[in-house]
Protein backbone atom coordinates (compact mmCIF):
# COMPACT_ATOMS: atom_id res chain seq x y z
CA UNK A 1 0.00 0.00 0.00
CA UNK A 2 1.46 3.36 -1.00
CA UNK A 3 2.10 5.93 1.73
CA UNK A 4 0.61 9.44 1.47
CA UNK A 5 2.93 12.37 1.00
CA UNK A 6 3.89 14.46 4.11
CA UNK A 7 1.95 17.45 2.78
CA UNK A 8 -1.17 15.31 2.17
CA UNK A 9 -0.85 13.71 5.59
CA UNK A 10 -0.66 17.14 7.29
CA UNK A 11 -3.68 18.31 5.28
CA UNK A 12 -5.68 15.25 6.25
CA UNK A 13 -4.72 15.63 9.92
CA UNK A 14 -5.78 19.29 9.80
CA UNK A 15 -9.17 18.49 8.25
CA UNK A 16 -9.95 15.39 10.30
CA UNK A 17 -10.67 17.20 13.62
CA UNK A 18 -12.91 19.67 11.81
CA UNK A 19 -14.84 16.84 10.16
CA UNK A 20 -15.19 14.98 13.45
CA UNK A 21 -16.34 18.17 15.19
CA UNK A 22 -18.93 18.86 12.48
CA UNK A 23 -20.20 15.29 12.70
CA UNK A 24 -20.44 15.47 16.49
CA UNK A 25 -22.37 18.76 16.31
CA UNK A 26 -24.76 17.23 13.80
CA UNK A 27 -25.39 14.22 16.02
CA UNK A 28 -25.77 16.37 19.13
CA UNK A 29 -28.61 18.22 17.44
CA UNK A 30 -30.55 14.94 17.33
CA UNK A 31 -29.46 13.16 20.53
CA UNK A 32 -28.34 14.69 23.80
CA UNK A 33 -26.83 12.90 26.82
CA UNK A 34 -28.81 15.30 29.02
CA UNK A 35 -32.60 15.12 29.15
CA UNK A 36 -34.40 18.21 27.92
CA UNK A 37 -37.17 20.20 29.64
CA UNK A 38 -39.76 17.57 28.65
CA UNK A 39 -37.68 14.72 30.08
CA UNK A 40 -36.53 13.29 26.75
CA UNK A 41 -33.11 12.77 25.23
CA UNK A 42 -34.49 12.99 21.70
CA UNK A 43 -37.66 13.96 19.92
CA UNK A 44 -39.12 11.01 17.97
CA UNK A 45 -39.28 11.51 14.23
CA UNK A 46 -42.50 11.23 12.26
CA UNK A 47 -45.83 12.98 12.73
CA UNK A 48 -48.27 10.80 10.79
CA UNK A 49 -51.66 10.78 12.53
CA UNK A 50 -53.56 7.68 13.55
CA UNK A 51 -55.85 6.68 10.70
CA UNK A 52 -58.50 4.06 10.03
CA UNK A 53 -57.31 0.72 8.69
CA UNK A 54 -59.97 -0.23 6.14
CA UNK A 55 -59.91 -2.77 3.34
CA UNK A 56 -61.84 -2.54 0.06
CA UNK A 57 -64.66 -4.42 1.85
CA UNK A 58 -64.98 -2.17 4.92
CA UNK A 59 -67.44 0.30 3.33
CA UNK A 60 -69.63 -2.63 2.25
CA UNK A 61 -69.67 -3.98 5.82
CA UNK A 62 -70.78 -0.59 7.14
CA UNK A 63 -73.40 -0.35 4.42
CA UNK A 64 -74.68 -3.81 5.30
CA UNK A 65 -75.13 -2.75 8.91
CA UNK A 66 -77.08 0.32 7.79
CA UNK A 67 -79.24 -1.86 5.57
CA UNK A 68 -80.06 -4.12 8.52
CA UNK A 69 -80.95 -1.17 10.73
CA UNK A 70 -83.09 0.49 8.05
CA UNK A 71 -84.98 -2.75 7.41
CA UNK A 72 -85.27 -3.75 11.10
CA UNK A 73 -83.16 -6.88 10.68
CA UNK A 74 -81.79 -7.90 14.06
CA UNK A 75 -78.42 -9.56 14.26
CA UNK A 76 -78.10 -12.89 16.09
CA UNK A 77 -75.57 -12.90 18.92
CA UNK A 78 -72.22 -13.99 17.54
CA UNK A 79 -69.06 -15.07 19.36
CA UNK A 80 -65.63 -15.36 17.77
CA UNK A 81 -63.45 -18.31 18.64
CA UNK A 82 -59.94 -19.15 17.58
CA UNK A 83 -58.96 -18.26 14.03
CA UNK A 84 -55.41 -19.57 14.01
CA UNK A 85 -52.48 -19.49 11.62
CA UNK A 86 -52.16 -23.05 10.34
CA UNK A 87 -49.51 -22.34 7.71
CA UNK A 88 -46.63 -22.92 10.13
CA UNK A 89 -44.46 -20.44 8.20
CA UNK A 90 -41.87 -18.59 10.30
CA UNK A 91 -39.25 -15.96 9.58
CA UNK A 92 -35.85 -17.35 8.68
CA UNK A 93 -34.14 -15.32 11.41
CA UNK A 94 -36.34 -16.87 14.11
CA UNK A 95 -38.10 -13.59 14.92
CA UNK A 96 -41.58 -15.12 14.73
CA UNK A 97 -44.41 -16.08 12.42
CA UNK A 98 -44.76 -14.59 8.98
CA UNK A 99 -48.52 -14.12 9.34
CA UNK A 100 -50.49 -12.32 12.00
CA UNK A 101 -51.71 -14.24 15.03
CA UNK A 102 -54.58 -11.78 15.49
CA UNK A 103 -57.02 -13.07 12.88
CA UNK A 104 -59.69 -13.52 15.55
CA UNK A 105 -59.42 -9.86 16.48
CA UNK A 106 -59.72 -8.87 12.82
CA UNK A 107 -62.90 -10.94 12.58
CA UNK A 108 -64.36 -9.18 15.64
CA UNK A 109 -63.67 -5.79 14.07
CA UNK A 110 -65.25 -6.93 10.80
CA UNK A 111 -68.38 -8.14 12.60
CA UNK A 112 -68.58 -4.85 14.50
CA UNK A 113 -68.42 -2.90 11.23
CA UNK A 114 -71.43 -4.85 9.98
CA UNK A 115 -73.42 -4.02 13.09
CA UNK A 116 -73.39 -7.58 14.42
CA UNK A 117 -74.35 -8.24 18.04
CA UNK A 118 -71.14 -9.57 19.58
CA UNK A 119 -70.67 -11.52 22.81
CA UNK A 120 -67.21 -12.10 24.22
CA UNK A 121 -65.87 -15.64 24.36
CA UNK A 122 -62.29 -15.14 23.19
CA UNK A 123 -60.85 -13.68 26.41
CA UNK A 124 -63.12 -14.04 29.43
CA UNK A 125 -60.36 -14.05 32.06
CA UNK A 126 -61.41 -10.75 33.68
CA UNK A 127 -65.11 -11.68 33.73
CA UNK A 128 -64.35 -15.09 35.20
CA UNK A 129 -62.17 -13.55 37.93
CA UNK A 130 -64.84 -10.97 38.82
CA UNK A 131 -67.48 -13.69 38.86
CA UNK A 132 -65.30 -15.65 41.26
CA UNK A 133 -64.89 -12.61 43.52
CA UNK A 134 -68.59 -11.83 43.32
CA UNK A 135 -69.43 -15.40 44.25
CA UNK A 136 -67.34 -14.90 47.41
CA UNK A 137 -69.03 -11.51 48.05
CA UNK A 138 -65.76 -9.63 47.55
CA UNK A 139 -66.90 -7.32 44.71
CA UNK A 140 -68.66 -4.13 45.80
CA UNK A 141 -71.51 -2.79 43.72
CA UNK A 142 -72.64 0.58 45.18
CA UNK A 143 -75.94 1.99 43.98
CA UNK A 144 -74.71 5.59 43.87
CA UNK A 145 -71.41 7.42 44.08
CA UNK A 146 -68.95 5.39 46.19
CA UNK A 147 -67.89 7.05 49.43
CA UNK A 148 -64.42 6.52 50.88
CA UNK A 149 -64.44 3.89 53.66
CA UNK A 150 -68.24 3.77 53.53
CA UNK A 151 -69.97 0.37 53.62
CA UNK A 152 -71.19 -0.76 50.21
CA UNK A 153 -73.35 -3.56 49.01
CA UNK A 154 -71.75 -6.56 47.34
CA UNK A 155 -72.44 -7.54 43.74
CA UNK A 156 -75.10 -10.18 43.36
CA UNK A 157 -75.00 -12.94 40.78
CA UNK A 158 -78.27 -13.29 38.90
CA UNK A 159 -79.28 -16.35 36.95
CA UNK A 160 -79.13 -15.70 33.21
CA UNK A 161 -77.25 -12.41 33.47
CA UNK A 162 -74.79 -13.41 30.71
CA UNK A 163 -76.39 -13.54 27.25
CA UNK A 164 -75.61 -16.62 25.23
CA UNK A 165 -74.41 -16.76 21.67
CA UNK A 166 -76.46 -18.00 18.74
CA UNK A 167 -73.49 -18.64 16.47
CA UNK A 168 -69.73 -18.67 16.79
CA UNK A 169 -67.09 -18.08 14.14
CA UNK A 170 -63.96 -20.23 13.92
CA UNK A 171 -61.44 -21.24 11.27
CA UNK A 172 -57.90 -20.47 10.27
CA UNK A 173 -55.37 -19.11 7.80
CA UNK A 174 -54.54 -22.20 5.78
CA UNK A 175 -52.31 -21.04 2.91
CA UNK A 176 -49.22 -18.91 2.41
CA UNK A 177 -47.62 -19.58 -0.96
CA UNK A 178 -44.52 -17.64 -1.95
CA UNK A 179 -43.53 -16.72 -5.48
CA UNK A 180 -46.44 -18.23 -7.35
CA UNK A 181 -45.04 -16.49 -10.39
CA UNK A 182 -42.32 -13.92 -10.95
CA UNK A 183 -40.83 -12.03 -13.86
CA UNK A 184 -37.78 -9.83 -14.18
CA UNK A 185 -35.62 -7.81 -16.54
CA UNK A 186 -31.98 -6.84 -16.21
CA UNK A 187 -30.28 -4.68 -18.85
CA UNK A 188 -26.84 -3.07 -19.10
CA UNK A 189 -25.29 -0.89 -21.79
CA UNK A 190 -22.74 1.85 -22.41
CA UNK A 191 -20.13 3.36 -24.71
CA UNK A 192 -16.45 2.48 -24.60
CA UNK A 193 -15.46 5.86 -26.01
CA UNK A 194 -16.66 7.92 -23.04
CA UNK A 195 -16.46 5.08 -20.47
CA UNK A 196 -20.09 5.50 -19.41
CA UNK A 197 -22.36 2.55 -18.70
CA UNK A 198 -25.86 2.28 -17.32
CA UNK A 199 -27.87 -0.56 -15.81
CA UNK A 200 -31.54 -1.12 -15.20
CA UNK A 201 -33.49 -3.91 -13.56
CA UNK A 202 -37.07 -4.68 -12.65
CA UNK A 203 -38.85 -7.58 -10.99
CA UNK A 204 -42.43 -8.54 -10.20
CA UNK A 205 -43.48 -11.45 -8.02
CA UNK A 206 -46.83 -12.79 -6.82
CA UNK A 207 -47.74 -14.70 -3.65
CA UNK A 208 -51.06 -15.57 -2.00
CA UNK A 209 -52.76 -16.30 1.30
CA UNK A 210 -55.79 -18.52 1.95
CA UNK A 211 -58.47 -18.56 4.63
CA UNK A 212 -61.14 -21.06 5.69
CA UNK A 213 -63.92 -19.95 8.05
CA UNK A 214 -67.02 -21.65 9.37
CA UNK A 215 -70.05 -20.38 11.26
CA UNK A 216 -71.41 -22.83 13.83
CA UNK A 217 -74.80 -22.93 15.58
CA UNK A 218 -73.93 -22.77 19.29
CA UNK A 219 -76.89 -24.84 20.45
CA UNK A 220 -76.73 -27.65 17.94
CA UNK A 221 -73.09 -27.43 16.76
CA UNK A 222 -74.39 -27.57 13.22
CA UNK A 223 -72.07 -25.84 10.76
CA UNK A 224 -74.38 -23.43 8.96
CA UNK A 225 -71.89 -21.55 6.76
CA UNK A 226 -68.45 -22.36 5.35
CA UNK A 227 -66.36 -20.00 3.24
CA UNK A 228 -62.92 -20.46 1.69
CA UNK A 229 -61.16 -17.49 0.11
CA UNK A 230 -57.70 -16.64 -1.16
CA UNK A 231 -56.06 -13.37 -2.11
CA UNK A 232 -53.02 -12.80 -4.25
CA UNK A 233 -50.39 -10.27 -3.18
CA UNK A 234 -47.98 -8.56 -5.54
CA UNK A 235 -44.53 -7.14 -4.98
CA UNK A 236 -42.18 -5.16 -7.20
CA UNK A 237 -38.59 -4.00 -7.28
CA UNK A 238 -37.02 -1.51 -9.70
CA UNK A 239 -33.42 -0.31 -9.85
CA UNK A 240 -31.23 1.87 -12.10
CA UNK A 241 -27.51 2.58 -12.04
CA UNK A 242 -24.88 4.74 -13.73
CA UNK A 243 -21.12 4.13 -13.95
CA UNK A 244 -18.79 6.79 -15.28
CA UNK A 245 -15.06 7.43 -15.40
CA UNK A 246 -14.46 11.18 -15.71
CA UNK A 247 -11.10 12.90 -15.42
CA UNK A 248 -9.56 10.02 -13.54
CA UNK A 249 -12.48 9.89 -11.05
CA UNK A 250 -14.90 7.00 -10.84
CA UNK A 251 -18.61 7.63 -10.23
CA UNK A 252 -20.99 4.79 -9.46
CA UNK A 253 -24.54 5.90 -8.71
CA UNK A 254 -27.50 3.61 -8.22
CA UNK A 255 -31.10 4.00 -7.04
CA UNK A 256 -33.93 1.61 -6.47
CA UNK A 257 -37.52 1.37 -5.39
CA UNK A 258 -39.51 -1.57 -4.18
CA UNK A 259 -42.85 -2.34 -2.59
CA UNK A 260 -44.84 -5.28 -1.30
CA UNK A 261 -48.56 -5.22 -0.78
CA UNK A 262 -49.07 -5.60 3.00
CA UNK A 263 -49.51 -9.30 3.80
CA UNK A 264 -51.38 -8.71 7.04
CA UNK A 265 -53.76 -6.30 5.31
CA UNK A 266 -54.39 -9.11 2.83
CA UNK A 267 -55.37 -11.36 5.74
CA UNK A 268 -57.76 -8.68 6.98
CA UNK A 269 -59.22 -8.37 3.48
CA UNK A 270 -60.08 -12.06 3.11
CA UNK A 271 -61.57 -12.09 6.63
CA UNK A 272 -63.74 -9.05 5.91
CA UNK A 273 -64.93 -10.54 2.63
CA UNK A 274 -65.88 -13.77 4.40
CA UNK A 275 -67.67 -11.94 7.23
CA UNK A 276 -69.46 -9.77 4.68
CA UNK A 277 -70.88 -12.80 2.90
CA UNK A 278 -71.90 -14.52 6.15
CA UNK A 279 -73.61 -11.46 7.60
CA UNK A 280 -75.33 -10.76 4.29
CA UNK A 281 -76.87 -14.22 4.60
CA UNK A 282 -77.90 -13.68 8.25
CA UNK A 283 -79.45 -10.29 7.46
CA UNK A 284 -81.19 -11.58 4.35
CA UNK A 285 -79.63 -8.85 2.23
CA UNK A 286 -80.14 -9.21 -1.53
CA UNK A 287 -76.50 -8.38 -2.28
CA UNK A 288 -74.53 -5.24 -3.14
CA UNK A 289 -77.72 -3.60 -4.42
CA UNK A 290 -78.84 -3.31 -0.80
CA UNK A 291 -76.62 -0.24 -0.59
CA UNK A 292 -78.58 1.49 -3.36
CA UNK A 293 -81.91 1.68 -1.56
CA UNK A 294 -81.65 5.29 -0.49
CA UNK A 295 -81.00 5.11 3.27
CA UNK A 296 -78.60 7.68 4.67
CA UNK A 297 -75.47 6.09 6.16
CA UNK A 298 -73.96 9.36 7.39
CA UNK A 299 -74.18 11.32 10.67
CA UNK A 300 -75.06 9.65 13.95
CA UNK A 301 -74.12 6.11 13.02
CA UNK A 302 -72.29 3.87 15.48
CA UNK A 303 -70.60 1.61 12.93
CA UNK A 304 -67.83 2.57 10.55
CA UNK A 305 -64.61 1.38 8.96
CA UNK A 306 -62.95 1.54 12.39
CA UNK A 307 -65.48 -0.87 13.95
CA UNK A 308 -68.59 -0.29 16.04
CA UNK A 309 -69.66 0.65 19.55
CA UNK A 310 -72.63 0.95 21.90
CA UNK A 311 -73.29 4.63 22.79
CA UNK A 312 -72.90 5.46 26.47
CA UNK A 313 -74.58 8.89 26.10
CA UNK A 314 -76.77 10.64 23.57
CA UNK A 315 -73.90 12.47 21.87
CA UNK A 316 -73.88 10.92 18.42
CA UNK A 317 -74.07 14.33 16.79
CA UNK A 318 -70.43 15.07 17.61
CA UNK A 319 -69.03 11.65 18.57
CA UNK A 320 -69.93 8.92 16.11
CA UNK A 321 -68.39 6.42 13.73
CA UNK A 322 -67.69 9.07 11.11
CA UNK A 323 -65.74 11.27 13.53
CA UNK A 324 -63.70 8.22 14.54
CA UNK A 325 -62.56 7.93 10.92
CA UNK A 326 -61.20 11.50 10.82
CA UNK A 327 -57.36 11.30 10.94
CA UNK A 328 -57.04 14.86 12.29
CA UNK A 329 -59.48 14.52 15.18
CA UNK A 330 -57.97 14.94 18.68
CA UNK A 331 -54.52 15.58 17.12
CA UNK A 332 -53.36 18.88 18.61
CA UNK A 333 -51.13 19.52 15.59
CA UNK A 334 -53.90 18.94 13.03
CA UNK A 335 -57.23 19.63 14.73
CA UNK A 336 -57.70 23.37 15.49
CA UNK A 337 -60.51 22.64 17.96
CA UNK A 338 -58.40 20.15 19.88
CA UNK A 339 -55.38 22.46 19.88
CA UNK A 340 -57.45 25.33 21.27
CA UNK A 341 -59.03 23.13 23.94
CA UNK A 342 -55.77 21.55 25.10
CA UNK A 343 -53.57 24.65 24.88
CA UNK A 344 -51.74 25.22 28.14
CA UNK A 345 -52.88 21.95 29.72
CA UNK A 346 -49.54 20.21 29.41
Amino acid sequence: MACASPRLSLLMRAKLPAAVTAMAMTLSACVSPVAGPQGRYAVPIGDAPVTANPTPYSPALVCLGEYARANHRNSPRIAVGRIADYTGKEESDGSGRKLTQGASLMAMSALAKSGASLVERYDTSVSELELKYANNKLISDPAGEPQLNAPTDYRRINAGQVPGSDYYLVGGITELNFNIRSSGLNAQGGALSNKISATGSGQLFVMNIGLDLRLVDTRTLQVVDVISYQKQIIGRQVGVGLFDVLGGNVFNVSAGEGGLEPIQLGVRSVIERAVLEMMSNLYGAPGPQACLQGHDPLGGRTTGVTGGYTPAYNNQGSNNARTREDPSRWDDSRDPAAAAAMRGRY
